[in-house]
């Protein structure tokens, strides 16, 4: 058993919660290129697209993360790549992110009633000119509160990185714990810090989808 004080704790801890933030951002970032690519694909992609892209959500939504991390750390490595946990972890979170993101934005878009995209239309408005002006600006009002959901998902889900050496927050808690036999005062903290990574974001939602309303009426 080593001696840690709670100090010590608190400080290895904050160092390992900088790597699950790092992992949320390039995950939330990455998963959202890839998720909007998607989601223009599907609407402009024809039958063909539409399935092939519903398959793909239904691949990373229909599986558990915790094989899709699996996969990517090991299978990279059947095809040569050097793969480290880093690596896989990002890979894995980005495109399992993508398939959540672009499924609910499809959503928020179908949301928006059918008559916005006749109007649009009836201005001789582009397709892209149609989304930038008069539909994505109604969708993103209902996608705020299900995409920051979602994002509060992501950074508790990057704790399942740990299964393949990667050590973020929550990796970090067991190690600590392993070395000082306190348990309950390590969990707590790790507990601690994933709640004040979340609620600030949950605060942030409702503001922001207050702002918009208020714009918009």
């Amino acid at each position: 058993m080593i001696d840690f004080t709670v100090w010590d704790i608190v400080r290895n801890l904050l160092d390992a919660a900088q790597w699950t933030i790092a992992l949320s951002i390039v995950a939330f970032l990455g998963g959202g290129t890839v998720g909007f690519a998607l989601l223009i694909g599907r609407l402009v992609g024809g039958r063909s697209g539409a399935a092939l892209i519903g398959g793909y959500v239904q691949l990373f939504q229909g599986t558990p993360l915790l094989m899709q991390l699996f996969l990517a750390y090991f299978g990279l490595a059947m095809f040569g790549i050097d793969t480290s946990a880093w690596l896989a972890a990002a890979l894995a979170l980005t495109l399992y992110t993508s398939a959540f993101l672009t499924e609910i934005w499809r959503g928020c878009i179908a949301a928006v009633p059918r008559g916005q995209w006749e109007a649009a239309q009836s201005l001789a408005l582009s397709f892209s000119e149609q989304l930038r002006y008069v539909i994505l600006p109604q969708a993103i009002e209902v996608a705020t509160p299900p995409t920051v959901g979602f994002l509060v998902q992501v950074i508790k889900g990057t704790a399942l990185a740990s299964v393949i050496g990667f050590i973020e927050l929550t990796k970090a808690g067991t190690m600590i714990t392993n070395a000082t036999y306190q348990p309950f005062l390590v969990y707590g903290f790790v507990a601690l810090f994933y709640f004040a990574m979340c609620f600030p974001l949950s605060v942030c939602a409702r503001i922001l989808e207050r702002k918009l309303h208020a714009a918009r009426h």
